[in-house]
């Protein structure tokens, strides 16, 4: 294969040096060579086995500081002499440990799968043939065709272009596209003047290219950024679970060193104190935090895939529970998406011949981002024998608003340019009546406006047509002057039938929808009316940019439609939705981008424009809106199992705090032994893991899942101290009423504490009474599991050495007759709770 690897500065050679330099050439590589060079490119990269990432990742379940203080001091007490407990605190770890990995590395399989499936492609040239490969696959040396909406996959040189603009902002920060041409340039050329390359991570804006790849793998100029740069900006749920897990921390850290401090001052070791207390800690902690977070999220996402919704970023499953506002396109959404020619007339309104070849060229010709209006065109029956060659073409682009091609027909030469009606128009200074007949544009603009306006009330879409005879062998922007208007193509997509089903059903889940659109206003004011709005409000594009941004989001509340939408507007709208609603934006093409990085969510489709796949948190495998209600359902289900986990554990935690600590204070013993606070929290861990895949109330579906701390605190301190007064009963009837002693008093204590932690679980996962909401069969065998096992635990052989005795059955019965009795309560505390608080929130909210 020879030396392949470039020097630094490529872009001050021609494309002639570097063909010879990688040993490749227009034709592109063969398959075999690109194979070797792959390899070659992949075998420099630090790759971790299977195992080894198996390894990593079952270390990490024991990195928290925490962890790594118990079993220090586990181990400090062996050499010290006290090796009685070494094994079995060491074996509950390991077995917690091992119970998370397994969850998190099903998971993180699930991940992979699905990232399997949403990789992005391009075309490169193989043995002389254009073929599409998986972007990773891309070597020094291959040949790329490029087209709009394309992303980027390598740092690479331009061979050919034609008007190719390019998004550079992502390395740049420059939000206006950057024209690439072919050629060499100086080496000390900057990075934003370097017009003749392309790098990875940029994406193809309008027009069509071809380019050499240069740098691929980790040598590109995006990667090396990436790895002084790899922070992501976290989601609001994420910043939520962050902040709750320091608060639940600093309690936990604040109680143990209180308690700690109490065993030393009533005669107790150092030693015995020290592991009470970080066992205490590490169990009271909310250490499955994470894993129950992440199982959470990728078993919605593998419910999700089920229902035809890939899942591209994991972290915003949660945000999509959020959402009670839906922003989209009509195309496709509300529409059909199937879009047909309905006539094709001249500029007095009648069918005509010459425009309908003019308008079939333009579409037939035209090579950059395949869109549905031009593959309509394609399909419209012409006249046998037809022939043109072409000769140039400008692409469209989100200025101009129009596309013009260049063609040889019958030894006349045509610069063809089809687009938006008023840009169409605007570049006109004739008009086509009919066969021979001509007026001034200045004459016949009024006539031309009212039938474009007629057109759009009638819900149909116009495209202009116009085209003028040039000479020469190049066409440039600047020869779109001085046209003749030649007509109207007229484009039917009708409503889907079950759209107004749709809608009510995202109604139903207390989510609005407002349709963005680039379509004319009376276009979108014919769509609200089959939509059922009896009097829609319309903002247009002229109008939004005259609003100052608070009054913008003061008319953007009111308005149902946008029409005639700039890609930046988009972006600016969705901004000033933000600041009263929770926002999902679904989008498909290059000029909806903008837009989908500044939603909460953003969503696109499977044969979306790369770009616009690229920057979404979603890809709906079907355009179907019906599809993205299922996914809504799933985000806040996967939203209120995570929930479950955090109101379990803020409650019992601070009331088992609080309980251990007023126990130091008053007894001569442990209330529990270090081995006996992690057993409790081995067995508790376990239904705990069947969380993700629980059943969800219909209520919850219903409305938007909101991260909200003031509550989780409310819930805190209440239900904190509610499990705090039954601990307490637990702990005087134990000490007063049975006279219980050290091993008799622990082993009761353990009883009650892992009973009422296993079974306060179905009192908090649903807002109903209980015995009204089905909890999930793994969630209830998990429980039973637990039960049995913690009541035979006192029973068995091996009792001794967890420092457990035979329970008195009138004690065994008390302990029930509390966990009963507190169940009992915590249920009608629960149902008061959230009737209560959710009834303020919802009205604080409206």
């Amino acid at each position: 294969m020879g030396n392949t690897h470039p020097p630094d500065a490529f872009w001050q050679y021609d494309t002639a040096f570097w063909f010879q330099r990688l040993k490749s050439s227009e034709g592109g590589l063969s398959a075999d060579e690109a194979a070797l060079r792959y390899k070659a490119l992949h075998q420099q990269e630090p790759k971790k086995s299977a195992f080894q990432k198996d390894i990593r990742l079952f270390l990490t379940q024991f990195e928290s500081p925490l962890m790594l203080l118990l079993i220090g001091a586990v181990i400090l007490s062996a050499f010290l002499g006290d090796a009685s407990d070494v094994f079995i605190i060491l074996l509950i770890v390991l077995s917690s440990g091992l119970m998370s990995f397994f969850q998190e590395r099903n998971a993180g399989k699930v991940m992979e799968k699905l990232q399997s499936l949403i990789a992005l492609k391009c075309t490169v040239v193989r043995s002389g043939s254009s073929v599409d490969i998986p972007s990773g696959e891309i070597v020094p040396g291959d040949v790329l065709l490029l087209h709009a909406g394309d992303m980027i996959p390598a740092d690479c040189l331009v061979i050919e272009s034609n008007q190719l603009y390019i998004n550079e902002a992502s390395l740049t920060g420059e939000s206006y596209p950057s024209i690439k041409t072919p050629g060499a340039l100086d080496e000390h050329t900057e990075l934003i003047h370097r017009a003749n390359c392309l790098w990875q991570g940029t994406s193809v804006v309008s027009g069509s290219g071809k380019a050499l790849v240069i740098h691929a793998g980790q040598d590109t100029v995006f990667k090396n950024i990436a790895k002084s740069v790899s922070t992501v900006a976290p989601s609001s749920f994420e910043k939520g679970i962050r902040g709750f897990g320091f608060l639940l921390m600093k309690i936990t850290l604040l109680l143990s060193s209180f308690i700690l401090i109490v065993n030393l001052l009533t005669g107790k070791t150092i030693l015995e104190s020290g592991l009470f207390a970080l066992a205490l800690a590490v169990g009271m902690a909310p250490e499955l935090l994470p894993a129950v977070t992440t199982i959470a999220m990728s078993a919605g996402a593998k419910r999700l895939l089920s229902k035809k919704v890939l899942v591209h970023k994991l972290n915003a499953i949660q945000n999509l529970g959020e959402i009670d506002l839906l922003c989209t396109d009509k195309t496709g959404t509300i529409t059909e998406g199937e879009i047909k020619v309905n006539n094709i007339l001249n500029a007095g309104g009648q069918p005509d011949e010459f425009v309908r070849e003019l308008a079939y060229w333009n579409a037939a010709y035209q090579s950059g981002y395949s869109n549905p209006i031009d593959e309509a065109l394609k399909k419209i029956p012409m006249k046998p024998g037809m022939q043109a060659v072409k000769k140039g073409e400008l692409p469209y682009d989100f200025q101009r608003k129009r596309l013009s091609i260049y063609i040889q027909s019958e030894n006349r030469n045509y610069l063809i340019t089809k687009g938006a009606f008023k840009e169409t128009l605007g570049c006109c200074t004739r008009v086509r009546l009919g066969e021979e007949k001509f007026s001034a544009q200045s004459t016949e603009k009024q006539n031309l406006e009212a039938r474009f306006a007629n057109f759009g009330n009638g819900g149909l879409r116009v495209i202009g047509v116009a085209y003028k005879e040039i000479e020469g062998t190049t066409i440039s922007v600047s020869d779109e002057t001085e046209m003749i208007f030649a007509g109207f193509v007229l484009l039917q997509d009708p409503v889907k039938a079950d759209i107004t089903e749709v809608v009510a059903s995202l109604k139903q889940l207390s989510v609005s929808i407002k349709i963005i659109t680039g379509d004319n206003r009376n276009i979108a004011r014919s769509i609200a009316l089959q939509l059922g709005i009896a009097n829609p409000v319309v903002i247009a594009g002229e109008e939004l940019a005259e609003m100052t941004p608070a009054l913008l989001a003061e008319n953007a509340k009111r308005a149902h439609i946008f029409a005639e939408m700039e890609p930046g507007q988009k972006e600016q709208l969705i901004k000033a939705l933000k600041t009263s609603h929770t926002v999902a934006y679904m989008g498909d093409g290059i000029n909806d981008v903008p837009a989908l990085h500044a939603a909460d969510v953003g969503i696109s489709v499977e044969n979306a424009a790369d770009v616009a796949r690229e920057a979404a948190d979603f890809v709906l495998m079907e355009k179907e809106l019906s599809v993205l209600v299922e996914g809504i359902k799933e985000g806040r289900r996967t939203f209120a199992n995570t929930m479950k986990y955090l109101y379990i554990s803020t409650g019992s935690t601070f009331g088992n705090m609080i309980s251990m600590a007023i126990a130091s204070l008053l007894l001569p013993f442990l209330p529990m032994l270090p081995k006996q606070i992690l057993l409790t929290n081995f067995i508790t861990d376990f239904p705990y893991l069947a969380i993700p895949s629980d059943k969800v109330d219909e209520e919850q579906v219903e409305k938007p899942g909101r991260w909200d701390m003031g509550q989780i605190k409310r819930y805190t301190i209440i239900f904190g101290i509610h499990s705090t007064l039954f601990d307490i009963l637990a702990f005087l009837a134990l000490l007063y009423m049975l006279k219980a002693r050290e091993a008799v008093f622990q082993t009761g204590w353990f009883i009650e504490s892992v009973i009422t932690e296993l079974l306060i679980l179905f009192i908090i996962r649903t807002h109903k009474n209980f015995f009204t909401s089905a909890p999930s069969r793994p969630l209830v065998l998990l429980t039973i599991i637990g039960i049995i096992l913690t009541l035979a635990l006192p029973y068995l052989p091996f009792v001794s050495d967890f420092g457990f005795v035979r329970l008195p059955l009138l004690h065994l019965g008390v302990m029930l007759g509390i966990v009963l009795l507190y169940l009992i309560t915590a249920d009608w505390l629960k149902v008061w709770f959230f009737k209560k608080y959710q009834k303020q929130d919802n009205l604080s909210i409206s």
